[in-house]
């Protein structure tokens, strides 16, 4: 079994930065994918960052040059580096975890950015 801790968001005015975490402890595989998916209101959820644990990245269009996702393997952390937030990128951030036989997803933590 897998259990991801998230931790960060908030609020945040236009313009400015927000860090957020995911631990991840359990059976995690040497190789797996962990990443940032975003919900809005009214919205379906999509991805926003996913992070190998070799290091191959990808990003939204639209968060590309302003959000930044990296990984510690030795603490099975993944974080999201956001800055230049925009009101759109307003939502609930859920982390989450794939490998081989499991499929986790965190609780969500709330990121609203005011104009």
């Amino acid at each position: 079994q897998v259990h991801l801790a998230e931790s960060g968001g908030g609020l945040v005015q236009a313009g400015g930065s927000l860090r957020l975490s995911c631990a991840a402890s359990g059976s995690i595989l040497s190789y797996n994918l962990m990443g940032w998916w975003r919900q809005a209101p009214g919205e379906q959820r999509s991805s926003v960052a996913v992070i190998s644990s070799p290091g191959t990245i990808t990003y939204a269009e639209s968060v590309k040059g302003r959000f930044t996702i990296s990984r510690d393997n030795a603490k099975n952390t993944v974080y999201l580096q956001m800055n230049s937030l925009k009101p759109e990128d307003t939502g609930l951030y859920y982390c989450r975890t794939l490998g081989a036989h499991y499929d986790q997803w965190g609780q969500g933590t709330q990121v609203t950015v005011s104009s």
